[in-house]
């Protein structure tokens, strides 16, 4: 456990560091209130100076804005192709976090915010931390983001698939992007279809979806405590208990199904926080693993769905040929390869550096079954 110290009315503070993408805890630290101009906050936030914030709490978030709008004069350039494009983006995107995330603010030992104005948070914070021991700094947009993950999990997000509500936990992906799940929802099931497995279950959405089509039983995995904790409750608020099993943290549970669903994280970079992880998969390690240890878990004549986008291949960071690849390798094969375009508003954002890739980008629902069924591998 990291702490954070500075110096605040000649005398030496000091309290515990934490940060979701692992940041390290700033070595130099001033303390900034309503008094400070934007032009020098983000002179000293460049040079690696935190803020610790005293002021009033809607002049910190309008500090934070003037700072995004300094950031973004100066957009990331083009590359020489995709690939070197993606890079510089990730690398402004990465300087762009490291700038804001110097504001911070201070949490009291039961989580609450004592700054003027400031809303109550310690219902967000308890969910997104855990329960209140002491004192805790943390970057303002962190803060924000906890905020904004509570009124995701009070609200819950509407997926007319399931014509309910799926209600996302702080640290794991929301199934805003609908096209996934309607794929799911939509594909042909194989004709046996009494037990099935989801992989990577975040929310539990696809699981549930998977219940209302008429699965008899379903395990759903997934490697992350918090989205463990996210799918029981979401299972549990559709009532789909007695159909759904939740357990982990390995990929994959024991036995065999006749039906596998994956939706791993569709490119092949190193997440830089754990919110990240629902989107960057280093290496391609879990879809080479769904890929790799898929016989053993197919039951005779079962078939796997791989849901999987092709926005990394349009970027560069992993070819067609390499994919196809990795399914022969594994004993599989393609039946059937159902496609979809996004409905969200990125593709049409034209200020986008990658607005080319995302515009151009399919989502599909790969069918694959063994080469040959019942030989031992």
């Amino acid at each position: 456990m990291s702490s954070i110290h500075w110096t605040e009315s000649h005398t030496d503070h000091s309290a515990r560091w934490h940060s979701e993408s692992a940041a390290t805890a700033p070595a130099h630290v001033t303390i900034a209130d309503d008094r400070m101009r934007a032009d020098t906050a983000y002179r000293l936030a460049c040079q690696g100076t935190a803020l610790l914030w005293r002021g009033d709490f809607h002049n910190a978030r309008q500090l934070l804005r003037a700072l995004s709008r300094r950031i973004d004069r100066k957009p990331p350039s083009a590359g020489a192709g995709p690939p070197e494009s993606f890079h510089r983006y990730r690398q402004a995107r990465g300087q762009r976090a490291r700038v804001l995330g110097r504001i911070l603010v201070q949490l009291e030992p039961d989580h609450s915010l004592a700054l003027r104005r400031a809303p109550d948070v310690r219902q967000a914070c308890t969910e997104a931390y855990g329960s209140a021991r002491e004192p805790m700094v943390i970057a303002l947009t962190e803060l924000l983001g906890a905020i904004g993950a509570h009124e995701w999990r009070e609200n819950g997000v509407l997926v007319p698939a399931l014509g309910a509500r799926i209600h996302p936990h702080y640290g794991v992906f929301s199934p805003v992007r609908g096209e996934y799940v309607d794929l799911v929802a939509n594909a042909p099931l194989p004709v046996q279809h009494r037990s099935a497995f989801d992989l990577g279950t975040g929310t539990g959405v696809l699981a549930a979806v998977l219940a209302r089509r008429g699965v008899d039983h379903i395990v759903a995995t997934d490697i992350n405590a918090r989205a463990l904790d996210c799918a029981r409750d979401n299972i549990d608020r559709l009532g789909l208990t007695n159909r759904i099993e939740v357990c982990g943290p390995a990929l994959y549970p024991d036995g065999r199904a006749h039906l596998i669903v994956c939706n791993p994280p569709w490119l092949p970079v190193r997440p830089t926080s754990t919110v990240e992880q629902g989107v960057y998969d280093p290496d391609s390690t879990m879809l080479r693993a769904f890929l790799t240890e898929l016989p053993a878990h197919l039951e005779p004549g079962g078939e796997a769905w791989l849901v999987l986008s092709d926005l990394a291949e349009r970027l560069g960071l992993r070819t067609r040929a390499e994919l196809l690849t990795a399914i022969d390798s594994a004993g599989l094969r393609v039946i059937d390869r159902i496609d979809t375009r996004p409905r969200h508003s990125r593709p049409r954002d034209t200020t986008d550096p990658l607005h080319a890739a995302r515009a151009a980008e399919v989502t599909s629902l790969w069918r694959l079954v063994e080469q040959h069924p019942g030989l031992i591998k």
